[in-house]
């Protein structure tokens, strides 16, 4: 019986297995089919993901999937172009190493509108930058926008005002041709020298100090002079002590609100620090005596120069007093003549600071070489302009008139002094707060002994304006305390009237304690309670 249910078993197995080669085929089917399942199974993972970060639209891994994205299209691009070769540049581009340089150039600005680039009217700066265009030193983008080759200048004059040594900062090829930039430029402008400065070299903010000339016949100083004496006058020794004693009073730090527009007495960017001030030398020219004034400092504001000139000439004159020099540096406000901007020309701009720090590896901003140079430019483009101004168009003779009805009281119905005759409208320096910073350098320890004194002097009258306050707030406090007192006496005095009425009250009507009757007073005691 069990054979038979083994026989059974055994026949009924080999139904249910299959063949070999039928085995081998669905094995083959098997691994297909598993195959497959793990292909559908991968892709059904990826368009997981994909609904994962579509989901996600808020974090890197979204960022970094939309990147994936920009690739491919990229990379669709790519098949698009049949070639997928790199496209070529229509211009060809030369690269060319610049560095920072300080460039030193002089200019005759007569007719022009200022140093600065002013669109629609001709300035130095778009000559100077066309013809470094035209000479290939920078790039068209440098033109349109001065600032992408880091151009900066160290002074802005403006209208009709000349330079004989302005320092500009900018990139440019190591190698250039200062000749061939000369060739681009108007006679009246010209390039002196070149030299290599450090990279974080800023003409204007690395300058501690600027000397500006103003050039004027003598004849001003002589009030009792008839047109036909001026060109045969020559100034004295006494008259001349006399300018240099006016003009010494403006040495140190002082406030010079009323040399410019816009300014009060207390506002800090009207402290300037003026380190000389003096008559240089006079000359002879076309039969006409001149005398050039150099003024030095720190920094300059619209129109000090000029008006410090103008208060000079009416002091000499004497027109005013000396007190009036003193009453200009204090907090009234004061109407100073402008005198004419022909004779104003920017002299030097200085670095002493810089040199001092980079002595050892970049080249000195003294421009000791190109002295003769400059001062042949002066003498051939500049100072004939002036001499011919002065002595053809009576610039200073019709100014002269003017001031003969000039009130240094403030008024409405005074002009301003911009309209003044014969002025060309120039200015005495650039931006109106043109103090001339140290950047990054952290020079202030390398003062010198004469820029010691002018910190010295800001903070002496920092400290006297903070003792004025002080003082003030004293004041006002005692003020209080007297006002409080004079209450306090007015309400002991109303109590004092109020307790006399009571004792009269009193008085008038008293009671006895046992019978409270009245006391009837006389005529003498009514009276007296009266008077209480």
């Amino acid at each position: 019986m069990s054979v038979q249910l083994f026989k059974l078993l055994v026949n009924s197995v080999r139904q249910r297995l299959p063949r070999p080669s039928i085995l081998s085929r669905s094995g083959l089917q098997i691994r297909s089919i598993a195959v497959m399942e793990v292909v559908k199974d991968r892709k059904d993972e990826s368009d997981t993901k994909e609904e994962l970060v579509q989901d996600k639209k808020h974090t890197r891994y979204k960022r970094r999937f939309l990147k994936r994205q920009w690739e491919d299209s990229g990379d669709g691009r790519k098949e698009n172009d049949a070639s997928g070769e790199k496209k070529v540049c229509d211009k060809p581009f030369e690269r060319i190493k610049r560095k920072k340089v300080a460039m030193l150039l002089g200019y005759c600005g007569v007719d022009y509108y200022g140093m600065q680039r002013n669109p629609g009217v001709p300035t130095i700066e778009e000559d100077l930058l066309k013809a470094l265009f035209d000479a290939k030193y920078i790039t068209e983008e440098d033109f349109t926008n001065q600032q992408n080759a880091q151009f900066q200048r160290s002074s802005r004059t403006d209208k009709g005002v000349s330079a004989a040594r302005q320092v500009v900062s900018l990139k440019l090829p190591l190698e250039v041709n200062i000749d061939e930039i000369n060739s681009r430029l108007p006679p009246c402008i010209k390039v002196f020298g070149i030299k290599r400065a450090t990279n974080k070299f800023n003409s204007k903010s690395k300058c501690n100090a600027r000397t500006y000339s103003y050039t004027l016949p003598t004849y001003v100083f002589e009030p009792s002079l008839s047109e036909t004496e001026r060109k045969t006058y020559r100034i004295s020794a006494e008259k001349m002590t006399k300018v240099n004693e006016v003009l010494s009073v403006y040495r140190g730090t002082k406030s010079y609100h009323n040399f410019t527009e816009k300014k009060h007495y207390q506002d800090p960017s009207s402290l300037r620090y003026m380190m000389s001030f003096s008559l240089e030398r006079v000359f002879i020219e076309s039969e006409m005596e001149f005398a050039e004034l150099l003024v030095k400092g720190q920094s300059f504001m619209l129109h000090q120069i000029r008006k410090m000139v103008g208060l000079m000439i009416a002091v000499v004159r004497g027109q005013t007093d000396m007190g009036m020099m003193e009453k200009v540096f204090g907090k009234d406000k004061v109407m100073i003549p402008t005198a004419p901007g022909l004779g104003l020309l920017l002299d030097k701009v200085h670095y002493e600071r810089y040199d001092a720090k980079f002595k050892g590896s970049h080249d000195s901003l003294t421009w000791d070489a190109e002295d003769e140079a400059v001062e042949t430019f002066k003498r051939d483009r500049i100072f004939p302009y002036i001499i011919q101004g002065e002595i053809e168009g009576n610039s200073m003779g019709l100014w002269l008139e003017k001031i003969k009805r000039h009130s240094f009281e403030p008024s409405d119905d005074v002009p301003d002094d911009k309209n003044d005759i014969g002025d060309t409208g120039g200015d005495d320096d650039d931006d109106n707060d043109d103090i001339c910073d140290d950047g990054d350098d952290n020079t202030s320890k390398d003062f010198k002994g004469d820029e010691v004194n002018g910190v010295t002097q800001d903070i002496e009258d920092n400290n006297a304006s903070k003792d004025i306050k002080a003082d003030e707030l004293k004041d006002i406090t005692r003020n209080i305390e007297e006002n409080n007192t004079i209450k306090d006496d007015r309400t002991k005095d109303i109590q004092d009237v109020k307790d006399s009425h009571r004792d009269a009250e009193k008085l008038i009507d008293v009671a006895t304690p046992e019978k409270n009757e009245k006391i009837e007073l006389n005529d003498a005691e009514c009276e007296v309670a009266t008077q209480k």
